[in-house]
């Protein structure tokens, strides 16, 4: 299909169906109420990954906790990751700490106005500092989420995904020709609530829609075949076996996990990846060994769960385990800490891992 264009007269009458649109349509969300620039990011941040409705309460409690910029940047990064817990994509997270302590150190606690600069910060995209540049400074930046992207796929009739690399110009420029420059945030505000409710993934509701008159997908009758979908690699899946230590009765042994990587700096029981032939109590044992230098007596399995992430899918296996011999101590230089199952709240856990807590605490202590 050939991408459409859109004469001048039809973008200004678009553009005006579109605000009339969300004027009597949009939401009333805590971060629209706002022209905080670190509170929009905030919002931004927490909603590349998560539906509205999932982010709210995560919005609402990481702000009390952490009500200004400055606060984020002078917190600790394991009290972020504790208030961030169960919202997922945890370096998310781990980047909003690190750009607002760039913030303190290179703009002395205020938030950079230019979107230049907003870009330059750790973990910062275009799309984010576009964001930001337009909703608190107005700044005339047209901002494309999957959102943003499904609606003009399905306007311009664009017949290429866009995650393919090639494309985003083409989203990007579609994008620009549409922007209010007069009113960029309630622009970009208006295209991103349509795409939420309005244009959805699947069975669009056309007939509230205001852009339907110049719509290139709903006049071909075409709406679900736009935005053409990605085709992804299968999913892989991993064995993982967890070893629960028990120290008098009392307390269990738990790991941090390195700041870098999937879930960095969050809290965990050890333990690894099944390796091909083993038994998942051989697994248990070996990788306990490998971390910790300790010998241990692998006992009944004690829990299991799955969970998937992003890329990949896991199946957790914890064994109660009594320690034999030697004194458990990093290999890597990872933190280890024995904890009651009551100071467990003070850390930070992957969602996986706080499943195996409640179902620890559900039962008897752990073993000793």
């Amino acid at each position: 299909m050939q991408p459409k264009i859109l004469t001048k007269r039809a973008v200004a009458s678009l553009r005006r169906g579109l605000s009339d649109w969300y004027e009597r349509e949009a939401r009333d969300l805590p971060w629209r109420r706002t022209k905080d620039p670190y509170l929009i990011w905030i919002s931004e941040v927490m909603l590349q990954q998560t539906r509205v409705d999932q982010a709210l309460p995560y919005y609402e409690r990481f702000v009390r906790a952490f009500p200004t910029v400055v606060d984020l940047g002078r917190a600790d990064l394991s009290d972020v990751l504790r208030i961030w817990e169960g919202l997922g994509y945890y370096t998310r997270a781990r980047n909003l700490h690190a750009a607002a302590r760039a913030i303190l150190q290179q703009h002395g606690g205020d938030f950079p106005r230019a979107f230049a600069d907003i870009r330059a910060l750790p973990g910062v995209g275009t799309y984010t500092a576009a964001a930001v540049a337009s909703l608190a400074f107005s700044e005339p930046r047209a901002v494309v989420d999957g959102n943003v992207a499904r609606v003009l796929a399905r306007l311009y009739g664009i017949d290429q995904a866009p995650a393919n690399a090639r494309a985003r110009n083409t989203y990007a420029r579609h994008a620009e020709t549409l922007l209010d420059r007069k009113h960029p945030a309630r622009h970009n505000q208006a295209m991103m609530e349509l795409g939420a409710r309005i244009c959805t993934p699947a069975n669009p509701l056309c007939a509230a829609c205001p852009l339907a008159p110049w719509c290139t997908a709903r006049k071909a009758g075409a709406q679900n075949r736009f935005p053409p979908k990605r085709v992804r690699p299968p999913v892989p899946h991993y064995n993982v076996a967890v070893g629960i230590i028990g120290r008098g009765g009392t307390e269990v042994l738990i790991q941090r996990r390195p700041e870098s990587g999937l879930l960095g700096g969050l809290w965990e029981f050890p333990g690894g990846k099944q390796e091909d032939g083993e038994d998942l109590s051989e697994t248990c044992a070996r990788e306990l060994r490998e971390e910790l230098g300790i010998e241990v007596e692998v006992d009944e399995l004690f829990f299991r769960l799955s969970h998937a992430y992003t890329h990949f899918k896991v199946t957790l296996h914890a064994f109660r385990c009594r320690l034999l011999s030697g004194v458990p101590d990093s290999r890597t230089g990872r933190p280890l800490v024995w904890a009651s199952l009551s100071d467990l709240e003070r850390y930070a856990f992957p969602r996986a891992n706080r499943k195996l807590i409640a179902e620890l605490r559900s039962r008897t202590g752990p073993a000793s």
